[in-house]
């Protein structure tokens, strides 16, 4: 702990994304109007005593609008880095425990993945189920898939190199025992690391589909549709895309700076070598 707190990337990496949660977590409880309450006669308002960042071109609350649309970027990230996570170091610890041609075969789907951004991946899932939330997080967890799976099966294998899994096999442990008890464990540290970075690319992602229409949909909130509707008054109100712009790169700096002191903190032979 003593270390974690004298860490200054960790420190303000925890901080950004700590008010990042408590907004999602306020604004289930409360909010300071109504996320879809319209008022057209209050629209384009300056920041007030009642309207905190001023309103939008709808009359629309922008705090209240911030503060929904965190919910979505939190559930974005989480749902789509647990899918990478889940399939992802399975299939990354599979290649690296069985080799051959299940490793070859789990190599090749994971290159046919990166053929498929998650924009593209989006734009086929919208043209068959139309867009919204659920096509994001497909599209962002189908490329986080082969990213843990070839980052897992790497660090696998140069564990399994090591004398103390020798020694295991030596023992009589089997590949399955040796991966859950032994390679598993010392890679988590990597595995977190780049689970934190991947939440900062879904956080990204998300926003980037919501601009294009292809994620979530009118009314729920969402920073990069907020982002696209200012576009159209950004001359007239420029802070209607200052303040979402300003949220996603708060959070996406946040994300990658604990990132970073993790990856301090949990070998510290790099942070001897800054």
């Amino acid at each position: 702990m003593r270390a974690a707190f004298g860490h200054r990337s960790f420190v303000l990496g925890a901080v950004l994304v700590l008010a990042l949660l408590l907004a999602a977590a306020l604004s289930l409880v409360w909010t300071p109007y109504p996320p879809e309450a319209i008022d057209i006669a209050q629209r384009l308002q300056p920041p007030s005593a009642a309207h905190w960042l001023g309103t939008d071109s709808l009359g629309r609350d922008i705090a209240t609008l911030l503060l929904v649309g965190a919910q979505n970027s939190i559930l974005v990230g989480v749902v789509a880095v647990g899918m990478g996570l889940v399939f992802g170091v399975s299939l990354g610890l599979l290649a690296a425990a069985r080799r051959g041609w299940v490793e070859e075969v789990v190599m090749r789907l994971s290159d046919f993945g990166f053929a498929f951004p998650a924009l593209l991946t989006a734009i086929m899932l919208t043209a068959v189920y139309g867009p919204g939330l659920f096509t994001s997080i497909v599209a962002i967890g189908l490329f986080n898939i082969p990213v843990f799976a070839r980052l897992t099966r790497a660090a696998a294998k140069a564990v399994a190199a090591r004398e103390f899994i020798a020694a295991a096999r030596a023992c009589g442990k089997g590949s399955l025992r040796i991966t859950l008890e032994h390679v598993l464990p010392n890679i988590a540290s990597v595995i977190i690391v780049q689970a934190t970075i991947q939440f900062a690319t879904a956080i990204l992602a998300e926003a980037a589909l919501s601009y294009l229409g292809l994620g979530t949909q009118p009314p729920q909130p969402s920073w990069g549709r907020m982002l696209s509707e200012a576009q159209t008054q950004l001359f007239q109100a420029p802070q209607l895309a200052l303040y979402p712009g300003i949220a996603i790169a708060l959070s996406v700096l946040g994300l990658n700076l604990l990132g970073d002191g993790l990856r301090d903190l949990l070998d510290p032979r790099l942070a001897r070598q800054r």
